[in-house]
């Protein structure tokens, strides 16, 4: 008998098989499969989107009142802090992340679910200043059938930040999890159902982007399409969205670039750029992969951010142990993407390890866990063989995006070489500046090209805070803020004329007899 739990659909609000082979979960830490999943079929994405436009239409969620809507998203929060270690528990178990992360970052997520319920009470209706007497006012209304696809890295923090926007809006949502990781996001579906989503108004359909992706992002009545991933998929996504001039959001790549000036805490900027860089693995977008130091502080610097990553390494154990600090990479594949970069900058002769560079292959000091049987990978520091030179800046994984604890350290020695390296990329998503000098943290700021710049910190995600990329390979749009919320709506003007029957009569009359002056307006 098959002991594995298995998962279903959440098709139109409730739990449904799919008709298409079922997908294998594997826990990244052991490499087991410890759970399954129906995967949706091309009829099932028919059906969703079919309960999805009829919800639409039918007005119980798109037309409701906004304070129905706003009261229904802060039981969504209510319901999912008393589900909280449920969701930790399985989300750690699907990535391979460790328990520490998953304890701070998912009961942070009921924060979206708050924001947007506030948003929708406080929200006001603009009046504009048109000619004459007239009345214009403009309200903001949902677009319909939404679609949302997202990664393996995040799964239900990524969820929730696309949901609770679109929720919001009065929307019917089709959110497509990444088929490594979908639990946590079927599991949601329940939660919502439980807190007054209505049915239909929200399904989660687990599957493979050739065909459940797919047949979702070409369907012409969904009217946007929201993706989290990679830049290439992004793009294929777009080709396909643009062609039903639908709505398109997309968080794609990141390449961040963390500047460390002379003037800074050294300390500080160390625990600084482990964190940017080695949380949940180096599998973020804007996990700042490369490090731009300024030559005055570097021989001081790196000697104790060698030191920060040992001790990081010396403490990974099972993802379930709350002392370890890093986990696994989410698959085979991408700690094979990893080795290949790595392996390629050293063998080329532009990199040299003095941290890491291998896989973790024996059992972890730290609890005895078998790290070999799972993706674990080292962390990674790399820098030029010759400190004098900058060879490092040559080599793939400076311009690719390994999605791996590996980082690159590069020298400068003006601010605008600074800012030269940090720009040299394709990606413009985040980026990190450490400088105790505040005109320069301005200045420097001001000519990084992201969407999202930090000043002595990093991965700030606040639900209020706009979070896109400033170069195509980064996306387009953001997620958070007032802006995600107008992104999925659109605007309806209403337009009142208040005028006199007498007035109406003098000035409006277009065909009426004589030459006198008539409104254009």
């Amino acid at each position: 008998m098959d002991s594995k739990v298995h998962y279903r659909l959440w098709l139109a609000g409730k739990e449904q098989d799919g008709n298409a082979d079922l997908i294998p979960i594997e826990d990244p830490a052991t490499g087991s499969i410890f759970a399954q999943c129906h995967a949706a079929s091309a009829e099932d994405v028919e059906t969703a989107i079919s309960a999805a436009n009829t919800a639409y239409k039918s007005g119980v969620w798109s037309r409701a009142s906004r304070h129905h809507r706003a009261d229904v998203l802060d039981k969504c929060a209510v319901h999912l802090a008393e589900a909280l270690p449920q969701f930790i528990a399985t989300e750690s178990r699907q990535t391979g992340r460790v328990i520490r992360e998953m304890n701070a970052q998912i009961p942070s997520l009921t924060r979206w679910f708050k924001y947007y319920a506030a948003l929708l009470r406080i929200e006001e209706r603009s009046v504009l200043p048109t000619m004459g007497k007239l009345h214009n006012f403009v309200d903001r209304v949902p677009l319909g059938v939404v679609v949302q696809i997202t990664p393996f890295n995040h799964p239900l923090l990524i969820a929730v930040k696309k949901l609770a926007p679109a929720l919001a809006a009065g929307n019917s949502v089709i959110i497509k999890p990444s088929e490594l990781t979908p639990l946590t996001t079927l599991m949601l579906g329940d939660i919502l159902r439980r807190a007054g989503i209505p049915d239909g108004v929200l399904s989660v359909l687990p599957g493979y982007g050739a065909i459940t992706g797919k047949a979702l992002v070409e369907h012409p009545l969904v009217r946007k399409v929201d993706v989290t991933g990679g830049t290439e998929a992004g793009r294929a996504i777009g080709k396909i969205v643009g062609g039903n001039l639908a709505k398109y959001t997309a968080e794609l790549g990141g390449k961040a670039p963390l500047i460390v000036f002379e003037k800074v805490n050294i300390d500080m900027a160390v625990n600084g750029i482990v964190f940017g860089s080695f949380i949940a693995s180096g599998q973020t977008c804007v996990a700042s992969t490369r490090i731009i130091v300024q030559n005055s502080i570097k021989d001081e610097l790196l000697p104790k951010l060698q030191a920060k990553i040992e001790s990081i390494t010396r403490r990974i154990g099972a993802p379930s142990n709350p002392e370890s600090t890093m986990g696994p990479l989410i698959s085979e594949k991408q700690l094979q993407n990893v080795e290949r970069l790595v392996n390629s900058a050293i063998e080329g002769g532009n990199a040299v390890a003095l941290v890491g560079a291998k896989r973790m292959s024996y059992q972890s000091p730290l609890d005895g866990f078998n790290l070999g049987g799972g993706y674990f990978y080292e962390p990674t520091l790399l820098v030029s063989p010759d400190k004098e030179s900058n060879s490092i800046v040559k080599t793939s994984i400076w311009r690719e995006e390994a999605f791996g604890p590996v980082i690159v350290v590069a020298g400068f020695d003006t601010e605008e070489e600074a800012i030269a390296l940090a720009n040299d990329t394709e990606f413009g998503l985040g980026a990190g500046v450490w400088t105790l000098d505040l005109p320069q943290a301005f200045r420097v700021c001001e000519r990084i090209e992201a969407g999202i710049t930090w000043v002595n910190t990093h991965h700030r995600n606040d639900p209020s805070s706009p979070w896109g990329g400033a170069k195509s390979a980064s996306g387009v749009g953001s997620e958070n803020g007032i802006e995600a919320y107008h992104a999925y709506t659109t605007s309806k003007s209403t337009i009142i004329n208040f005028a006199t029957p007498d007035e109406s009569l003098a000035a409006d009359d277009w065909f009426g007899d004589g030459s006198g002056n008539v409104r254009y307006g």
